[in-house]
């Protein structure tokens, strides 16, 4: 169970990288969309997982490849954001998250 520091952590953590990923989403995703479903800091404050959400994208394994590269300019332009706020700004680590894909499965199952 997280903390409430962890709590607050996570909501800022996640209201500053959807931010960036709007300015900077066009040029990663050209007509798509990047969405930060969540993010989950460790203890520490010093790694988050960064989970993302990406609409209409055909091959986002490669998408997800060139986010990764480009991880610590990421991290460098939160840290601008929140760095009065933060001691230390957090490792970002990126993940897919594909539970909009998952349901969308099912509900087809289900009508099918």
């Amino acid at each position: 169970m997280d903390s409430l520091r962890q709590n607050k952590v996570n909501s800022l953590l996640q209201k500053e990288i959807a931010t960036i990923f709007l300015t900077e989403g066009r040029a990663l995703l050209p007509g798509g969309l990047i969405t930060v479903t969540g993010v989950r800091c460790s203890p520490d404050l010093g790694v988050a997982k960064v989970y993302l959400s990406l609409f209409p994208v055909k091959d986002k394994a490669a998408v997800m490849e060139r986010i990764k590269e480009q991880s610590h300019r990421f991290r460098g332009q939160l840290g601008g954001r929140i760095g009065k706020q933060m001691r230390v700004v957090p490792e970002l680590l990126f993940y897919l998250d594909d539970s909009l894909d998952r349901a969308e499965a099912i509900d087809k199952l289900l009508k099918g």
